[in-house]
């Protein structure tokens, strides 16, 4: 571990945690392909499962710390249309002090697993009382450890 951060190196990145969501027909645009804000809620939701599975969403509910969006990069590789189910798959790639980083794979059903979607979101431990970040807590780190190591 270099000056309190982990990164890949350290056991993070594995793709531990994914869901499927199907597309519908609502999440297409006039242009007849999924609109790129769906793909940021796919995200949203898989970022949620994750942050359960780790208990994140534990913290702010004991301790009043809990992840904030601080940044949002994604590529999109090749269109979706309806009909097709999504796997969104996603992992802890850096975890700083306060900060840490999750990588997002969107595939597609409809073509053969192929990558549609690449992105990186920028979270940040926030202590919603302080009104400020905070370091992560060292038995949340741990956790995110735990299910990183879990990946097949």
């Amino acid at each position: 571990m270099r000056y309190g951060m982990m990164d890949a190196e350290d056991g993070l990145g594995r793709w531990p945690v994914s869901c499927e969501m199907p597309v519908q027909w609502g999440d297409m645009d006039a242009l007849n392909h999924v609109n790129h804000t769906v793909f940021i809620r796919w995200m949203e939701t898989a970022r949620m499962h994750y942050f359960v599975a780790c208990g994140f969403t534990d913290q702010v509910e004991e301790q009043g710390i809990g992840p904030i969006l601080a940044g949002l990069k994604v590529d999109y590789h090749a269109p979706v249309t309806f009909p097709d189910t999504m796997t969104i798959h996603t992992t802890i790639t850096r975890m700083g002090g306060a900060s840490f980083d999750m990588g997002y794979r969107i595939t597609s059903s409809a073509r053969d697993g192929e990558t549609v979607a690449t992105a990186i979101v920028h979270g940040v431990a926030f202590d919603y009382a302080a009104g400020k970040p905070t370091r992560i807590p060292d038995d949340l780190r741990a956790r995110v450890l735990g299910i990183e190591a879990s990946a097949p």
